[in-house]
């Protein structure tokens, strides 16, 4: 399926968030449980604790930093970490303390939230179980063993409570997890033609130059327009534009590398995204796929429908160094071929025309 094509990098995150969004929910997390801990540290300075306050504000002011600090972290998986782990271990330290009460057991229940809503499914089961099971061992080796009916139901309720929301929150996840994915590939696809929309097709743009300026590497935009696809609309109705529209896609991808990218950037124009790639290589590729097109008419109920399509290339950097001028450029020389006849390609000042044969 194509969706897997048009995006190589893609990251797929257990947790079913945007980075962007993980990030500001991190960040939220560390800034609010430093001030809590902050609001704490002033409690211990008047009951006398100074030196339990002293940690306390540190802490804070670490959380406090880091919640800044998150947003241009290249490992966030690593904070989420640092972060988790510390709390969690003192989550059921309190509940062990000398003069704890049994009721503080309740605060391992925010574990498997913590867990679940910073890791995803898979890695919040892995932190959260076994903490909450360490727990539970700490908690009676701590405290004595129910010992009547009574304690047995107060028992009861506390670990079935646990086990309830452990259950809940995974199943939670699970489902948030694919329904994000659902509606992430509902607005990165195209849904005529299964390839990228034009705002995903635009962010992977982006993404190949950065990676194009990282390796020093070339990368070739192409926009493509299918010719006189009005016409094709006007005779034989839209269905059979439709049609065209999934043909010439078909016929694009059979030849496309896996790192390439293509989108529908509206109506019958389309962009492509030849990574690694610059002029001399990419024109040979593109031009197969002009003839490819042209070659292959759309048998559409039984009737025959000529197809062809113009192409405009442009290389980074040497064409444009941003999207902006990169687009210009290629939309520039798409027009130029509209203009000299269409059905070929336009790379600079040569065009290259329709062959008989494939290359």
């Amino acid at each position: 399926m194509y969706p897997h094509r048009h995006s190589p990098q893609s990251d797929t995150r257990q947790t079913g968030l945007e980075d962007s969004a993980r990030r500001s929910l991190v960040s939220l997390i560390f800034a609010s449980t430093g001030l809590t801990i902050g609001g704490f540290s002033l409690l211990q300075f008047s009951a006398g604790n100074s030196l339990f306050a002293c940690i306390e504000l540190l802490v804070c002011a670490g959380l406090l930093g880091a919640s800044r600090w998150i947003y241009h972290t290249r490992n966030l998986e690593l904070w989420i970490y640092l972060y988790l782990i510390p709390t969690c271990a003192f989550l059921v330290y309190i509940t062990l303390m000398p003069d704890a009460s049994a009721s503080a057991f309740v605060w391992t229940y925010l574990i498997p939230l913590l867990s679940y809503l910073l890791l995803g499914k898979r890695r919040g089961l892995q932190l959260a179980w076994p903490y909450m099971g360490g727990a539970l061992l700490l908690y009676y080796w701590r405290f004595p063993l129910p010992q009547n009916a009574h304690e047995l139901i107060d028992a009861g309720n506390a670990i079935l409570c646990g086990a309830l929301i452990m259950v809940f929150v995974h199943l939670y996840e699970t489902r948030r997890a694919i329904t994000y994915s659902q509606l992430q590939h509902q607005a990165q696809t195209d849904p005529l033609t299964g390839t990228a929309s034009r705002g995903h097709f635009k962010q992977e743009l982006i993404r190949g130059l950065q990676e194009a300026q990282r390796s020093d590497s070339p990368l070739v935009l192409v926009l493509m327009d299918i010719d006189h696809f009005k016409q094709v609309n006007d005779r034989w109705g839209h269905d059979a534009g439709d049609h065209a529209l999934r043909h010439i896609c078909d016929l694009l991808l059979e030849r496309l590398r896996v790192t390439d990218s293509l989108g529908r950037l509206g109506g019958e124009e389309f962009g492509l995204l030849l990574r690694s790639t610059d002029l001399d290589s990419a024109k040979p590729l593109v031009e197969s796929l002009r003839a490819l097109i042209s070659q292959h008419p759309l048998d559409y109920r039984g009737q025959r429908i000529e197809l062809s399509a113009t192409f405009g290339l442009a290389q980074w950097p040497s064409d444009g160094r941003t999207p902006d001028e990169l687009y210009r450029c290629a939309d520039s020389r798409l027009y130029t071929g509209k203009q000299q006849g269409r059905n070929c390609l336009i790379s600079g000042d040569r065009e290259i025309r329709m062959s008989s044969t494939l290359p």
